[in-house]
C-alpha cells in the first residue's frame, strides 16, 4: 500500500514507538498512585515525555505541558477554560471543526462573540483585515498553524505580533505541524499550543496535549482524581494536575516520548525539508496532468498537503479508484474544514487530499502521479 493520508494519521511510525508501547504495557503502573517501582516508572516516563515535548516546542515549562487524548480535547480545554460570557474571539477560515464547533457552543451557551479572518480563493488569509476585527472585548486570537486542506502555513510571527499589540492571548492549533515543522513557543510568542500525538509527531493515537504559557490560567475542563491533594474539593492549582484529571494514557505517552526522541535525534528541520521536497515533486508533477485543479498557494513554505480535483471525477469516486485499483490511500470530502471549502468554492463537491509524511518515498509520489495521469486520460 502507498499511504498518502498522513494529515489524518501517520500510519508508519518509527519502530521504537511500538517497542516503547509494548515495554510500557509490561511494566508501567499508574503515576502518582503509589510508590512502587511500577508507579514510579510511569511517573518518570510521563515526565520525560513532557520534557521532550517542551524541548521540541521551545518551551521552558515542561510542567505546563498538559496531556489530553488528542488535539480536539486540547483545544476544548483551552477555549472552555479561557473564555467567559461577553468575550470576543478572532478565528480564521482555516480552522478545523475542532475549533469551530467549540466556538459555536460557546457562542450559544456563554454569549461568546466570534469573528473570522477570511481567506481568498487561493486559500490565503487576509491578514490586512485583522485590525478591522478587533473589539474592546477581544480576548483571544486562535489560528491553525497549517490548513489541513491546502497545506498553507500561517505567518505565526505576524499573528503573534498582532496579538501582543492588542493584549490578546494567542492559541495555535498545531495538529498538522507538530513534529514536522519547526515551532518555538517562546520565540514565536505563542501562549497556548494544541497538538496531537498521532500525526507529525508519529506517536500513538489517543495522545495529545496543550502547552500553557505561565501568563495563562485556565479553568479545568474535567475534574476528578489526580493522586495528590485528595482532601481538596477543587482541582489542585498546581500544573499539570490542574488540567489533568484521571489516569493518563501512560502506555501511549511512552510511545509518544519515544517518537519525540526520534524526531529530536533526526531533526525537525530535516523532516520538514524531506516532506517539503516531496510536496514540490508532487505539485510539479500534477501540472502536466490535464483536468486537474489544485487548491492553495504554493509560493512559500507549507505543510506536506495538496488538495485537488480531477475533471470528470467526484472526489469520493476518485479516492475509491485510487484505493481499489492502485492501492493508494488518500482522503476525499470536506476534511472537517467547512469554512475553508466555502472560501475555495468547493463546498458542494469537496476535494481529494494527498498528504505526505516522513516515511513517504519519492517512488510513492511518482506512483500517485502515474495513477492520476491514467485516470485523467479521458480528459485529453
Amino acid at each position: 500500500m502507498i499511504y498518502l493520508n498522513n494529515a489524518a494519521t501517520t500510519l508508519q511510525k518509527p519502530p521504537c514507538v511500538a517497542q516503547a508501547v509494548v515495554d510500557a504495557m509490561s511494566h508501567l503502573g499508574n503515576g502518582a498512585r503509589g510508590g512502587h517501582t511500577g508507579e514510579m516508572s510511569a511517573a518518570r516516563t510521563v515526565f520525560q515525555t513532557r520534557e521532550a515535548l517542551a524541548k521540541l516546542f521551545g518551551f521552558s515549562h515542561p510542567e505546563r505541558v498538559i496531556f489530553t487524548a488528542n488535539a480536539t480535547q486540547a483545544l476544548n480545554t483551552a477555549l472552555f477554560g479561557l473564555l467567559n460570557p461577553g468575550d470576543h474571539v478572532i478565528a480564521t477560515d482555516w480552522d478545523h471543526n475542532s475549533v469551530l464547533r467549540p466556538l459555536h457552543v460557546l457562542a450559544r451557551e456563554r454569549g461568546v462573540e466570534v469573528d473570522f479572518l477570511p481567506a481568498d480563493r487561493q486559500g490565503r488569509l487576509r491578514y490586512d483585515q485583522l485590525e478591522e476585527l478587533v473589539r474592546p472585548n477581544t480576548k483571544l486570537l486562535v489560528c491553525t498553524h497549517a490548513s489541513n486542506l491546502t497545506g498553507n502555513l500561517l505567518d505565526v510571527e505576524r499573528a503573534a505580533s498582532f496579538a501582543r499589540r492588542h493584549g490578546l492571548y494567542f492559541l495555535l492549533d498545531a495538529a498538522q505541524t507538530a513534529g514536522s515543522t519547526p515551532i518555538s513557543m517562546e520565540e514565536m510568542g505563542i501562549d497556548l499550543l494544541a497538538f496531537t500525538g498521532h500525526k507529525g509527531l508519529m506517536g500513538p493515537q489517543g495522545t495529545g496535549g496543550l502547552c500553557v504559557a505561565p501568563r495563562v490560567e485556565l479553568r479545568p475542563l474535567v475534574s476528578g482524581g489526580t493522586g495528590v491533594r485528595s482532601f481538596e474539593e477543587e482541582q489542585p492549582a498546581e500544573y499539570p494536575e490542574h488540567l489533568e484529571a484521571g489516569t493518563l494514557n501512560g502506555h501511549g505517552l511512552a510511545g509518544l516520548g519515544a517518537a519525540v526522541d526520534f524526531i529530536l535525534d533526526t531533526g525537525v528541520e530535516a523532516i520538514h525539508a524531506h516532506e517539503l521536497a516531496l510536496t514540490h515533486r508532487f505539485a510539479q508533477g500534477i501540472r502536466d496532468i490535464p483536468g486537474v485543479t489544485v487548491y492553495g498557494d504554493f509560493s512559500g513554505d507549507r505543510a506536506p498537503v495538496v488538495a485537488l480535483n480531477l475533471e470528470g471525477w467526484d472526489p469520493a469516486s476518485a479516492a475509491d479508484t485510487l484505493a481499489q485499483d492502485y492501492d493508494i490511500a488518500v482522503r476525499p470530502g470536506i476534511h472537517c474544514a467547512p469554512r475553508m471549502h466555502r472560501a475555495l468554492g468547493t463546498q458542494d463537491v469537496g476535494c481529494l487530499r494527498f498528504s505526505f509524511g516522513y516515511y513517504t518515498r519519492e517512488a510513492d509520489i511518482d506512483a500517485a502521479l502515474a495513477a492520476l495521469k491514467e485516470m485523467a486520460e479521458p480528459c485529453e
